[in-house]
């Protein structure tokens, strides 16, 4: 089993079916712990379309034995020594075989080479899995650096 990890247009295909699984799961487990339901389809629909990874500077597509597996993006922040870590996410049936640490490694690598010397990045407190891995990958939590309404962990990472 093998992991390769290359930059991915936002909006093609492979990308767009994992923004897809990756905004359904996060909106699904955010609604069933605060309202008791899952993501209203019309409401996913519209919040799919509505952020297609434009502002993204860098999307990274992991494949799992050629087959599309997951993401990392990269934002620019208006500090050029920050860059911003989102959409990390793997398929669920994939998840534990190491491809969120190649995803993560690959991300810092391109950062640096977008000329950062640090990574941010936000999260909310039910996604556990996320917290534990960015604290196991060197990740500290911070002081906010945005107003996410959804954001409750804030973390930064020097990127030496």
């Amino acid at each position: 089993m093998t992991w390769t990890i290359t930059p991915e247009p936002a909006d093609s295909p492979d990308a767009v079916a994992l923004w897809r699984s990756y905004y359904t799961e996060v909106s699904d487990r955010w609604y069933l712990l605060h309202q008791d339901r899952t993501t209203d389809p019309a409401e996913l629909e519209r919040e799919i379309a509505a952020d297609t990874g434009k502002d993204l500077a860098l999307l990274l597509l992991a494949r799992h034995d050629g087959t599309p597996a997951g993401t990392a993006g990269i934002r620019r922040t208006p500090d050029p020594t920050t860059t911003e870590l989102t959409r990390v996410f793997l398929l669920p049936h994939l998840r534990g075989k190491g491809g969120a640490t190649h995803l993560v490694a690959a991300a810092e690598q391109a950062a640096r080479a977008l000329g950062a010397t640090r990574m941010i990045l936000d999260t909310r407190s039910d996604l556990v899995e996320a917290r534990a891995l960015y604290a196991r990958l060197g990740y500290e939590e911070t002081e906010p650096h945005n107003s996410d309404p959804y954001a409750e962990h804030w973390f930064s990472k020097r990127l030496t």
